[in-house]
């Protein structure tokens, strides 16, 4: 049977492949369920669902294996993770990449940004020299037990430098072996388009909301050639923000009453779980 790492690889060699994003397992089984071939896992995600801290390199590498890999073995779908700046120098990018394939990790991502990073869409970021992040590259490259481990090279550069020295640090870095490469923040549906003519490798696009980024349809970006396309953060927003309206509503007429209807059931959520409570000798208070 092919690894899921291989099966990420046909995936994307056959056609372009939508990665939602989620902050945690339950939310990746959702995604399997959907009928996704693959889930994405963010960095954002897990910061802000799990330890409730901005999106600026504050989990470690410990934490962000061990969340991740709850994710990656609750789904039998490829998983790819935000590797942030790979939590140092080439040698901590090495052991990220070791850590994170021991997990369960089909592939991760890499930025070149300084450390402490920022949201790609937000103003304020600095940028790594090219031949450091060339390094770091390199060192991921040769790190993998597995060669279907993917290595997806991100570039900030756009917001920090310009549109060409974008291109052309991706060139730099599809030459110090990345196998995929990932634009932040271009800010047009023509920057997309220009940018896959340039580059000869898988690229992933971003379609975060809010952002720098025109939101465009999947179809019409694997039209353009991108092979990846993530949405780190849309379905994490959407609960946020039903979860906030309910919690509102709760404090005002105390009962949860109204929002029967707007529930997951407890029947729907073992099946999510696959999960038989009547293979069970009992069941826990509280469920």
């Amino acid at each position: 049977m092919k690894t899921k790492a291989a099966r990420l690889r046909e995936l994307i060699s056959n056609s372009a492949v939508a990665l939602p994003g989620v902050p945690n397992a339950a939310m990746a089984r959702q995604v399997e369920q959907a009928g996704f071939e693959a889930v994405y896992i963010s960095g954002a995600g897990m910061a802000n669902a799990t330890a409730g801290v901005p999106d600026i390199g504050l989990l470690t590498l410990t934490e962000v294996a061990q969340l991740a890999g709850y994710i990656a073995s609750a789904v039998d779908i490829p998983a790819i993770v935000d590797a942030d700046t790979g939590f140092g120098g080439a040698e901590n990018v090495a052991r990220t990449v070791r850590e994170l394939e021991r997990a369960g990790l089909v592939g991760c991502h890499i930025e070149d940004q300084e450390f402490p990073k920022r949201c790609g869409h937000l103003a304020g970021k600095d940028i790594v020299d090219v031949d450091e992040m060339v390094g770091k590259i390199k060192a991921a490259v040769a790190a993998r037990r597995d060669p279907n481990f993917m290595i997806i090279a991100r570039t900030d550069a756009r917001a920090v430098e310009d549109f060409d020295r974008t291109i052309s640090r991706a060139q730099h870095y599809l030459e110090a072996g990345a196998d995929a490469i990932f634009p932040e923040a271009l800010q047009s549906e023509e920057e997309f388009r220009d940018f896959a003519k340039e580059i000869d490798l898988p690229l992933l696009a971003n379609m975060t909301e809010f952002g720098k980024s025109p939101l465009l349809s999947f179809q019409d970006l694997a039209e353009l050639g991108y092979r990846m396309v993530i949405f780190p953060m849309s379905a994490f927003r959407v609960a946020m923000k039903a979860g906030g309206e309910f919690l509102r509503a709760l404090k005002k007429r105390g009962t949860q009453k109204e929002w029967i209807d707007e529930m997951q059931t407890r029947q729907e959520l073992y099946e999510l779980l696959d999960y038989d409570p009547t293979a069970e000798k009992w069941l826990g208070a509280g469920n």
